[in-house]
């Protein structure tokens, strides 16, 4: 176990990766600003990895003592705009890309509709886009030891909270019968997941042949749902489907009007002919707010928005699917230039071809020479035959603006629980868990209000199995090399016992109460889950602050 020398003074074990201040005091405590500073910059563990901004240093450093107070509302306020970008980024455009992408590989029928019109909101292609925020914060916090606990306290904690508080709720909104066979399957599936994640928790690492295993379960899984729909949709097609026995797809329902995702296609669709200027087009192009539904909103959705408009504008500048003929040929230049300039915080992109010619000016000059060519070659009124390529370029540069608010939504939280010395696996479980899941609750809970029910409660098991599968799998194999292959995973908190136990009998609960009750989910349901979630947390902030005692495995 990896100590520095400042946390092996500190009383709390658990918490052997976060740097802590000097034993009995506190920083508000404390009036010699450049004591703070030398220790945070001294010490190896306060170093960040990633990201653009050190908060550490911003704290310590840059505010004096007194005002730690606003340092700290400023960096909430921050956290919180983070997850609209999130939110933002993989709602309008990492998810449309994703839906343009499966349309030009012809993967409607069986992938990318099928993950809207099933019961498993987002099984596929669509359901990478619902978990992009939760795999990138994972993969993203696997990448340094120290923020481990992160990615599994957002993992387990986002799998109670959707298991329990969005599951009851939608049992409280509309109760139901639940399709039979599609939550038997997804439930199971998921306690193999958890009970996966448990034993490599308990060793205390992960391998190459445990990773593949994580992505290859996956894999099984989804093989299973579309083959269960295949047989499904032959024996209603030959009249043999039996009543009550729902499969995949077998809801009696059609998907809502306002589904969270656009349907495959739906917003790919080039513009109608026009004989406006290039200036013209691009100006309306970058203008992300529509000012008659502006006028017909309440004041609420405004406020909202006007957070919004910031992040779409600059988004608008790096990805849009529509042909827009000025500003795709911008995109030729902004995309790429994105690229280079998040990935690795911009190492990549300011490093100097021998020693003389930065990177970046290099992609600049041929992306420059490659957009005039097409503004060249092309016309404002019809798009290219390549324009498919655009959603390619778009999804790539979406999915590196999710990478780069999540690295720096890890940074920001790593940096709360040193100043409140917190672990991170408390902060995954509340902030980051609460922060991510907040986009399916409200999307759910919607589609359950609307008269899909069904639909919402097959979410809640389905898309957490991605974001545990793949956010765990992933995220350790991308942080193995040759030499090393494997990822050490020391659960020192007793807190994550508390996660693994509370998600486990949560799941068994469903998975006997939900066939005693006939799959007839109504309101007492929906009260026990809530109620046991509420259990749950009051317990795992008990043993954060040590008032309840657990012993480790």
């Amino acid at each position: 176990r990896r100590k520095s020398q400042v946390t092996s003074t500190h009383p709390r074990k658990e918490h052997d990766h976060i740097p802590v201040i000097p034993a009995g005091a506190r920083p508000g405590q404390l009036h010699n600003s450049s004591e703070w500073c030398h220790f945070i910059r001294s010490n190896p563990d306060c170093h960040l990895d990633g990201g653009f901004l050190d908060y550490l240093d911003g704290v310590f450093c840059v505010f004096p003592p007194r005002l730690l107070p606003l340092a700290v509302t400023l960096y909430a306020l921050w956290l919180l705009y983070l997850f609209i970008i999130l939110g933002v980024t993989a709602e309008k455009f990492f998810c449309p890309n994703l839906s343009a992408i499966s349309t030009n590989l012809k993967l409607s029928h069986n992938v990318a509709v099928f993950s809207l019109t099933s019961p498993l909101h987002g099984v596929t292609f669509l359901a990478f886009g619902n978990g992009a925020p939760d795999v990138f914060s994972a993969v993203v916090a696997f990448s340094d030891p120290r923020t481990a606990g992160l990615a599994i306290g957002a993992i387990f904690g986002a799998g109670v909270f959707v298991t329990t508080v969005v599951a009851g709720g939608i049992a409280l909104v509309k109760p139901f019968t639940a399709a039979s066979r599609p939550f038997l399957r997804d439930v199971i599936f998921y306690m193999v997941a958890v009970f996966l994640t448990f034993v490599v928790l308990y060793l205390g690492r992960i391998r190459l042949g445990e990773a593949l295993g994580y992505l290859g379960l996956y894999v099984f899984y989804v093989l299973t749902v579309v083959l269960c729909t295949w047989i499904h949709r032959r024996h209603r097609r030959d009249g043999l489907a039996p009543p009550g026995g729902e499969l995949p797809g077998d809801t009696q329902e059609s998907p809502p009007r306002s589904a969270p995702w656009p349907l495959a296609g739906e917003e790919y669709r080039p513009l109608l002919p026009s004989r406006e200027s290039s200036l013209r087009i691009l100006a309306s192009a970058l203008s992300p707010l529509d000012y008659r539904k502006w006028r017909r909103k309440p004041w609420y959705w405004r406020l909202f928005k006007a957070f919004k408009v910031p992040v779409e504008l600059v988004l608008l500048l790096t990805d849009d699917l529509n042909w827009k003929r000025p500003l795709n040929c911008l995109h030729i230049l902004t995309s790429p230039l994105l690229c280079i300039l998040t990935l690795k915080s911009g190492t990549y992109g300011l490093y100097q071809i021998q020693g003389i010619f930065p990177v970046w000016a290099l992609v600049t000059l041929v992306a420059s020479a490659l957009a005039l060519i097409i503004f060249i070659t092309t016309s404002n009124e019809e798009p290219p035959k390549y324009h498919c390529v655009f959603a390619f370029l778009g999804f790539l540069a979406s999915a590196m603006w999710i990478n780069a608010a999540a690295t720096e939504l890890v940074n920001i939280l790593r940096t709360l629980g040193i100043i409140f010395q917190l672990s991170n696996t408390v902060l995954g479980l509340t902030l980051l868990a609460w922060g991510n899941s907040i986009g399916d609750t409200f999307s759910d809970l919607t589609m359950a209000r609307q008269g899909y029910p069904r639909m919402a409660f097959s979410a809640c098991f389905g898309g957490i199995i991605f974001n545990i599968l793949v956010g765990v799998g992933l995220g350790c194999l991308l942080q193995m090399t040759s030499s090393q292959p494997l990822v050490k995973l020391e659960p020192d908190s007793p807190l994550v016992w508390v996660l693994a136990g509370a998600l486990g009998l949560s799941l068994v609960f469903s998975l006997v109460t939900v066939p005693a009750q006939c799959f007839h989910l109504g309101q007492p349901y929906g009260i026990c889950l809530i109620a046991s979630y509420l259990l749950f947390l009051c317990v795992a902030l008990l043993t954060e602050f040590r008032v309840i005692h657990f012993p480790t495995p």
